[in-house]
């Protein structure tokens, strides 16, 4: 097994075949089925709970806030802010209240039905941007979660040693042109496979916790939390995860808390498994926002001066709503070089269920406004988007909004013009306007969006995490890989398998990678922020030269400077790995031979968290995008045609998983732009359900054609970077940069359905 090929998936068979079992498929003997009694409303003082007389209660477990431990009832996050149960007041509709566990499901759904909760309404924020009345503030001073400034050239701080002060006003005052847009996202429900689900075991005086997650560890650390006792109480095992797509980063600590805490009160296993409406009402989706861009430009459409205004709606808890800020803040000025930059971003309350981690984090968001305000600075001068693009993309040398210096040679210019030579740009244009001028009431279009993705946690991340990984040689000669991550459908344990399996020199059979347990596991940090293959991968070969240094077959590490680790060689006795192996064991029965490997920053990486300068990623996926749709002026209706989507992703570990993620992550992203309409009622999801919320299906989608650049990086396994999540960044102003084209227009939000389209031409 060699990286760089098309290795098939080390799990595959066992999904094909059904032999998976995933959290509803794993039956606990004497289990009781769990549930949620939930808010009414948006924001209330709970008055009073009603519990039928006609139902015999004492057949039931019932848990409220006084089974918390006193002073306990928080959620483990980035702020102890979010309850696990309300206790006096709600701050969002469907905010859990009551639980409920029952042995049968049946009878739990009547209990659930027969309990009414009382709440007294309060005034709601329902709007991030609306003024604050008195009444309204309920995190702070100003509901605001969490502000970052990032300034650059003149727009930095005068007082700041490290910065260069100046006019920055001056520079929109003399430039050419100021162009200035406000553009806005939706909301987007993960709409993974499997719902959400735990099922926890109180076993030999420990609570052994069984889930779909992406981050054992999280879920190790809330429960430690809440019940205010040590790790070693705990149990912590990821079952298989049919899906994602960050919605299982942050909520499953509190459906784990949820069936613990029924575990504890009825001392039985409980199950709880949601709905595909209460998984869609209550969990976390992708945060809206609201972006507004003024920039100084000159007659060639080179950037001056960038003015960027970031704000994102973080419902009714702080849960993830910084570190979203955070990225989405360093990507919003995108791939381009701009001397002056000023990007002020918030996070701010409403009563909404609170939004979360969701693939991309914030970038989708920030470079949507990004690649649409680029459009509509070359129609304001009346020039190709291409063209203004080639112009400002990042040269090696020059430095980011965060003053990143560009140590990465990635031709980015190149990157854009294969992918519009793929997709014949400069025929269609021609071709479209004829097209166009002739067809009564067809219009086609194509648009573009270049974009960058970082890799791993956004800048100290990676060094408070301090990430591990193990590697254990057995007896007969095989290892068992020991790490957190989870494999939720994007191939980790067959990257993980592959990285292994070429550094240690051996077959793929002999590589095991274990499920993560928080018992048998090390923390490797969690299974999000395009982080596995490039951060974690790398621990895996650190801890595989480990592992080769204690049988005796060191490993060579390549020469100084080079950025290609893959170039190392195994030296040392021609035995292979899995005989000295062996040979270590017979020497030494009964002891473990385990390589370890820890995070260490790479030392040219550096970060200011205060000021949001210097090094944000170790290294940066880039992105070309191109996109040609059809739209229909009877219908409103929107068809993407075809779709060109070149990256350069570092090393390509394997080229058939990584087409899928990409092929993936387009779908998804189109979906964002057209289809997914997340209606809020009193600020929940009134369409909570599959039959009123659309997301593409396969004859929605155009041929997705994939391309690769591959530019080594120092920091990944074999040179790789992450790609993850960089799919979902391009593709939706790639889209509506296309409709634009087509209609003559300037559109900025998103889902365009097709009632927005409407309202926004001119009727005839």
């Amino acid at each position: 097994m060699s990286i760089g090929q098309d290795t098939p998936r080390v799990d595959g068979l066992s999904k094909l075949s059904g032999r998976a079992a995933y959290i509803d498929d794993i039956a606990l003997p004497g289990a009781w089925h769990g549930g949620t009694v939930r808010s009414p409303i948006a924001r209330g003082v709970i008055r009073n709970v009603h519990f039928d007389p006609a139902v015999d209660w004492s057949e039931f477990a019932i848990v409220d806030h006084r089974d918390i431990p006193a002073g306990r009832n928080q959620v483990r996050l980035i702020e102890l802010d979010q309850p696990a149960l309300a206790e006096r007041e709600v701050r969002h509709k469907h905010e859990a209240i009551l639980l409920l566990a029952h042995r049968s499901a049946h009878r739990l759904r009547e209990g659930l039905r027969a309990i009414r909760i009382d709440v007294d309404p309060l005034p709601a924020v329902l709007d991030p941007s609306a003024p604050l009345r008195p009444g309204l503030i309920q995190y702070g001073a100003d509901n605001v979660f969490k502000r970052i400034d990032i300034r650059k050239g003149a727009a930095a701080i005068a007082n700041d040693a490290h910065a260069a002060p100046g006019d920055f006003e001056r520079v929109f005052r003399t430039a050419l042109l100021v162009v200035e847009g406000t553009y806005a996202t939706g909301a987007q429900e993960h709409v993974y496979l499997e719902t959400q689900g735990m099922a926890v075991n109180p076993e030999n005086g420990k609570l052994v916790v069984l889930g779909s997650m992406q981050c054992p560890y999280y879920v190790l650390d809330a429960l430690t939390h809440l019940f205010d006792r040590p790790r070693e109480a705990f149990r912590v095992v990821q079952t298989p995860v049919g899906g994602g797509f960050g919605g299982k980063e942050d909520y499953p600590s509190l459906l784990a808390i949820h069936a613990a805490l029924l575990a504890e009160k009825s001392g039985r296993p409980v199950k709880m498994i949601y709905d595909r409406q209460e998984d869609m009402a209550a969990t976390t989706k992708r945060h809206p926002s609201v972006v507004r861009h003024r920039t100084a430009v000159d007659r060639d459409g080179r950037l001056l001066a960038m003015q960027i205004d970031v704000l994102l709606d973080g419902g009714a808890y702080v849960t993830l709503s910084p570190v979203v800020l955070s990225r989405g803040c360093i990507h919003a000025a995108g791939p381009y070089a701009c001397e002056h930059v000023h990007i002020h971003g918030e996070a701010r309350l409403t009563n909404c269920p609170p939004y979360g981690a969701f693939r991309g984090f914030g970038a989708p968001q920030t470079q949507f406004a990004m690649e649409r305000h680029m459009d509509e600075i070359a129609r304001r001068l009346a020039l190709d988007p291409a063209d203004v693009r080639r112009r400002n993309l990042l040269r090696p040398g020059q430095t980011t909004a965060t003053g990143q210096l560009m140590r990465d040679t990635t031709d980015l210019r190149g990157l854009l013009d294969r992918a519009l030579n793929e997709a014949s740009y400069v025929k269609l244009k021609s071709a479209h306007a004829e097209f166009n001028r002739t067809h009564p009431y067809l219009r086609r279009g194509v648009g573009m969006a270049t974009f960058l993705h970082g890799s791993g946690f956004t800048g100290s991340g990676e060094v408070y995490l301090a990430s591990e990984v193990w590697i254990d040689g057995l007896a007969d000669g095989t290892v068992e890989l020991l790490t957190a991550q989870t494999d939720m459908g994007q191939g980790t344990t067959t990257i993980l398998t592959q990285i292994a399996a070429e550094r240690l020199g051996l077959p793929a059979d002999a590589v095991r990678v274990a499920q993560p347990d928080t018992t048998r596991v090390p923390n490797s940090g969690p299974t999000v922020a395009s982080r596995t293959a490039m951060v974690v991968g790398r621990l895996v070969e650190r801890a595989c030269d480990d592992l080769l240094c204690r049988v005796g077959r060191a490993h060579q590490p390549p020469k100084v400077g080079t950025a290609h680790p893959e170039n190392s060689q195994t030296t040392g006795t021609a035995q292979p790995t899995c005989d000295a192996i062996r040979t270590w064991h017979a020497a030494n029965p009964g002891q473990r031979l385990r390589g370890y490997a820890k995070y260490e920053k790479p030392a040219e990486v550096n970060w200011d968290d205060h000021d949001y300068r210097g090094d944000a990623y170790a290294a940066y996926s880039w992105g070309a995008y191109v996109a040609q749709v059809e739209v229909d002026l009877r219908t409103y209706q929107t068809r993407v045609t075809d779709f060109v989507a070149g990256q350069e992703v570092g090393r390509v570990l394997n080229p058939t998983l990584a087409t899928g993620q990409v092929q993936g992550g387009v779908a998804q992203s189109i979906g964002w732009a057209l289809y997914e309409d997340v209606v809020l009622e009193d600020g929940a999801m009134k369409n909570a359900q599959m039959t009123n919320y659309a997301i593409p299906a396969a004859s929605d989608l155009p041929p997705i054609r994939v391309f690769f650049e591959e530019n080594r990086s120092p920091h990944g396994p074999g040179g790789a970077k992450g790609i993850g999540e960089m799919p979902v960044d391009g593709p939706a102003p790639a889209v509506i940069n296309a409709v634009c084209d087509a209609l003559g227009v300037s559109l900025s939000e998103i889902p365009l359905m097709p009632e927005r389209l409407m309202d926004t031409l001119p009727r005839e």
